[in-house]
């Protein structure tokens, strides 16, 4: 025992000796890379809000309007893929201004669809069918890519060749060079932008399609390099 106690605070009289035997000096980089890709689906979030006096009748008349919007939907795009993303029935009310108790008014019932599309020639088409079905709401249409993969994998290429670029020079400007990266992280993803449509935009007298234009879509990535330092050699 008493051998075994020794051994034990030899060893750790010895560790700070040996840590501080082989300091590493080290710098810490982030870059960005970013690619640009042409989006191949879409999604549209398709609303019908309707208004009675009891909640039963706003629930049925907004059941036969929304049937009336997924029939049209269907019609000018069968490979649509539909489904409810939000519904709701609330009351209503009528406040007044001298502080009396509101007075109820009815109720309001929304069923909020979502129509996603794989042909984005479609988008366009199913808007202005949604409003000639009924569809009073239309709360945005997002676009993005089937595939992210590819794209987000550029993207960290680009950003781990920038950031040891970087790394290099800084490490030049401060008399040092890079001996290893020590780690290297993936920043926090990003995702597609929403690109809202409001309901006026797509409302019209004539019989002119919705203009809708789906741009590109950013792929971002961002990787944080640490590498070790030492002196130029000389």
């Amino acid at each position: 025992m008493q051998f075994l106690t020794s051994a034990l605070l030899a060893a750790a009289l010895a560790l700070p000796a040996a840590a501080q035997q082989n300091p590493v000096s080290s710098i810490r980089v982030t870059a960005e890379g970013r690619v640009s890709a042409k989006p191949d689906r879409a999604q549209i979030d398709i609303g019908v809000t309707t208004h009675a006096a009891s909640s039963q009748q706003a629930a049925a008349d907004n059941a036969r309007q929304v049937d009336a919007v997924l029939a049209a939907i269907r019609k000018v795009a069968p490979q649509a893929q539909l489904k409810t993303v939000n519904y709701s029935i609330n009351p209503t009310y009528q406040y007044h201004p001298n502080g009396e108790p509101p007075a109820p008014t009815g109720y309001d019932a929304a069923n909020i669809v979502q129509a996603t599309l794989d042909d984005l020639n479609q988008v366009s088409v199913v808007l202005d069918a949604a409003a000639a079905g009924g569809a009073n709401q239309i709360r945005g249409v997002q676009f993005m890519l089937r595939e992210e993969d590819a794209a987000r994998a550029e993207a960290l290429r680009q950003a781990a060749a920038r950031a040891r670029s970087e790394a290099d020079v800084l490490a030049a400007a401060l008399g040092l060079r890079v001996v290893r990266v020590l780690s290297a992280e993936e920043g926090a993803r990003g995702y597609p932008v929403v690109r809202p449509i409001t309901a006026t935009a797509m409302a019209r007298v004539e019989a002119v399609p919705t203009p809708v234009e789906t741009g590109t879509l950013d792929v971002p990535a961002s990787v944080t390099l640490t590498v070790e330092v030492a002196p130029l050699t000389r």
